[in-house]
């Protein structure tokens, strides 16, 4: 029976992890599509319980009508609900485009702030879509903790966590902050195209020797070719 791998051994091998999804991944990045911080905002708020894809197809139609703020804040509710509405969930979300702007213009001059701490009491924004935003907008090390982020962390054995609080502060201790943005990239890539919650493609998986979980899916080369994607959910 093999020792319990300790503390600095967990921390090699998830650096390890992350280097070799590096090699695998070299254009890791976010797949929203945006020319500023608040259109980032906007689409990640956009893209709860949806795809990238859908929300990049009305981004252009949303930003052309409302490029601001204070247009967004000022927009009728029922043209922002007829261009979100091919995203699902459009009232709730116009909802939270409406009152996301409204608060940028009232408290922050209709800019986003760069802080953890104020992008969070904004209406609609958790610890995830600031971390994005911070990440990709800001420059500011940050880890993002979606469903593949979350589910890959506990394949790999790197945390036990559920909360994703928890589970961003327990990441965040084995790596350096550097590492933090683009960590999150790697994994949601990685998620999206062969560490499937359903059936993992374990016999294509670059980092099958460094995970506990291998297994959990076909480890025969060609099934498992079989359910690799190229990209992102449509």
């Amino acid at each position: 029976m093999p020792a319990p791998e300790t503390h600095t051994g967990l921390v090699r091998r998830a650096r390890r992890t992350n280097r070799v999804l590096a090699e695998t991944y070299p254009d890791a990045g976010i797949e929203l599509d945006f020319d500023n911080a608040f259109e980032l905002l906007v689409v990640t708020v956009l893209s709860a319980q949806t795809t990238d894809r859908r929300v990049n197809a009305v981004r252009p139609t949303l930003f052309a009508a409302y490029p601001d703020p204070a247009s967004m804040a000022a927009a009728p509710r029922e043209h922002l609900e007829q261009i979100v509405g091919p995203l699902g969930f459009f009232r709730a979300k116009t909802e939270s485009l409406l009152k996301l702007s409204a608060a940028l213009v009232e408290r922050y001059d209709g800019e986003v702030p760069g802080r953890l701490e104020d992008l969070v009491t904004l209406p609609g924004v958790g610890r995830k879509t600031a971390n994005v935003v911070l990440g990709n907008a800001f420059d500011v090390p940050g880890i993002t903790v979606d469903t593949h982020f979350g589910r890959l962390v506990r394949r790999f054995g790197w945390t036990e966590e559920t909360d994703p609080v928890k589970v961003e502060h327990a990441i965040g201790a084995l790596f350096p902050k550097s590492d933090w943005t683009m960590l999150s990239h790697h994994l949601i890539w990685h998620g999206r195209r062969i560490c499937h919650a359903k059936k993992p493609a374990c016999g294509a998986c670059p980092v099958a020797r460094l995970c506990p979980s291998y297994g959990e899916g076909p480890t025969d080369p060609e099934a498992a070719a079989a359910l690799v994607k190229t990209q992102g959910p449509a």
